[in-house]
């Protein structure tokens, strides 16, 4: 038997060490987070393993799974722990060593494993771990599957058996590298400014881009798990600020920045400017359904909405649907539309054949952007950029709220703005022209201003983004009426950064 999880453990007793922690809150929408040491110890991850293992059982899937971590001090570990929990199932455990996420999503296709667990805190601070997991090739878990993994692991709902085994696959990375860089070179020179943050990145995203034909200027490419500088987020502006002023230094062509796991890639133009994942996203639209004619996108609802508005994609007769926020919802509706692409704000591209295998990677999102900058051999990525109908676009806003209140606050801001429409009432001046819940609210007015509200599916905090197609008053605005609304709910804190 093992004993059953317990959600709080103080640390430094024999009870933290002999019994499994495992914090509620840490089994999110998708994927699975936790401040190690104080909401998870590493019985709690074995227990997790174990848990995993079970599900995948009952989901009539091979009990075989690929697992690889991160760059932290303590990844290493917690992996260690959450595979003697799935050979303690019954699983076959293939180990990739230090990995990107994509990495691992990567091997399941090429050593033809059905499942998939990543240990990976993604672009969290340090101090938090987590899981990626998935037992359907390209596709990560979902809300269903989560709260059944949550489910057996905090009831011990264990099915532990004998024929559980563990391989190592070494030098993994360099199957990898040899299948993204398995392509003709580009045919313009590009200069690129790669950054990683320190983090997993930087072990493989400087040889990846010098492959296919980049000058690289590596910038904060040395792997430390302190993060010295900044946390390895491409949303950030402190990590966009710095790919910016090695942009400008070096004279490069453009500037990209991975994310402490490596499945998503942020975009600083030759002129020094950041171009958010979303609008990136409308240039690489535009750019495949030249080549892919009435190609199908989908784009998460914090996204532009000139995925629905702009003449070229208009003309190209593309088709754009939104669809929720976070990596496992928009693969799964990737997937489900057999769409060329999806893009979602935070930076999380799928392409699906003939670019991709319709997993999120930040390298093949890289190569993406250098080969649509291949086609255009007479401009700059500002060129590009500015080709773009003119939006003003606020980054990803974060207040913080708890776990265990944000999704009641999120609800109540819904209906709030459901009844303001019913009602009549303008918001920020004007009317409401239309309101997607599908993930949170999104309120367009007459003129096309936007302003969205959600919860963090990994984090306690929410999620605000506002756009206006008019001007930088009417974006400002947007925020102000989003901004209001929330503040009468005390449970929303201070901002990560605004506007």
């Amino acid at each position: 038997m093992f004993p059953k999880p317990k959600p709080l453990l103080v640390p430094n007793t024999y009870a933290y060490e002999s019994e499994p922690m495992v914090k509620a809150t840490g089994f999110r929408e998708y994927d699975a987070r936790w401040l190690f040491g104080k909401e998870i110890n590493l019985m709690g991850i074995q227990a997790l393993g174990m848990g995993l293992g079970a599900l995948i059982a009952e989901l009539g899937q091979k009990q075989e799974i690929v697992t690889g971590h991160d760059f932290r001090g303590y990844s290493a570990s917690i992996k260690y722990a959450l595979m003697t929990g799935l050979m303690a199932a019954g699983c076959k455990v293939h180990d990739i060593g230090l990995a990107v996420t994509p990495m691992a999503y990567f091997a399941q296709f090429d050593l033809d494993v059905p499942c998939v667990a990543m240990v990976t805190a993604s672009h969290n601070d340090n101090g938090w771990t987590g899981v990626k997991m998935g037992a359907s090739k390209p596709l990560t878990f979902g809300p269903d599957e989560m709260t059944r993994l949550k489910e057996i692991v905090l009831n011990a709902e264990f099915k532990n058996k004998a024929g559980g085994s563990y391989q190592f696959h070494e030098n993994y990375p360099a199957r990898y590298i040899a299948d993204l860089t398995n392509r003709p070179k580009l045919k313009r020179k590009l200069k690129v400014v790669v950054a990683c943050g320190n983090g997993t990145a930087g072990a493989f995203a400087p040889q990846v881009m010098e492959a296919i034909g980049c000058e690289v200027i590596p910038l904060d490419t040395d792997l430390d798990h302190t993060f010295p500088k900044y946390n390895p987020n491409p949303e950030d502006m402190e990590m966009l600020h710095a790919i910016r002023d090695a942009v400008l230094e070096h004279k490069a062509d453009v500037g990209l920045g991975f994310d402490g796991d490596g499945d998503r890639c942020g975009v600083v133009d030759n002129t020094g400017e950041e171009i958010f994942a979303d609008k990136v996203g409308v240039m690489l639209a535009r750019d495949m359904s030249a080549v892919h004619k009435d190609a199908t996108f989908v784009v998460d609802v914090k996204s532009t909405g000139l995925f629905v508005t702009d003449p070229v994609l208009q003309k190209q007769n593309a088709k754009t649907t939104y669809w929720k926020t976070g990596h496992s919802y928009m693969k799964r509706r990737t997937n489900e539309l057999k769409a060329l692409a999806g893009f979602e704000k935070s930076g999380h591209f799928f392409f699906n054949a003939p670019v991709g295998r319709g997993y999120d990677d930040g390298l093949v999102s890289a190569i993406a952007i250098c080969e649509m900058m291949d086609r255009a051999p007479g401009k700059t990525m500002a060129d590009l950029k500015e080709a773009l109908p003119k939006t003003w676009s606020s980054p990803t806003m974060s207040p913080h709220c708890a776990d265990e209140t944000k999704y009641g606050v999120v609800a109540a801001v819904v209906t709030h703005f459901e009844d303001a429409q019913k009602k009549g009432d303008k918001v920020a001046g004007q009317s409401i022209r239309d309101l997607v819940t599908v993930n949170g609210v999104r309120v367009t007015c007459e003129d096309g201003s936007w302003g969205l509200v959600r919860a963090s599916s990994n984090k306690p905090e929410l999620v605000v983004v506002v756009e206006s197609p008019v001007s930088e008053a009417r974006m400002h605005d947007m925020f102000e009426a989003m901004n209001v609304v929330l503040r009468t709910h005390p449970e929303v804190g201070a901002y990560n950064q605004t506007i």
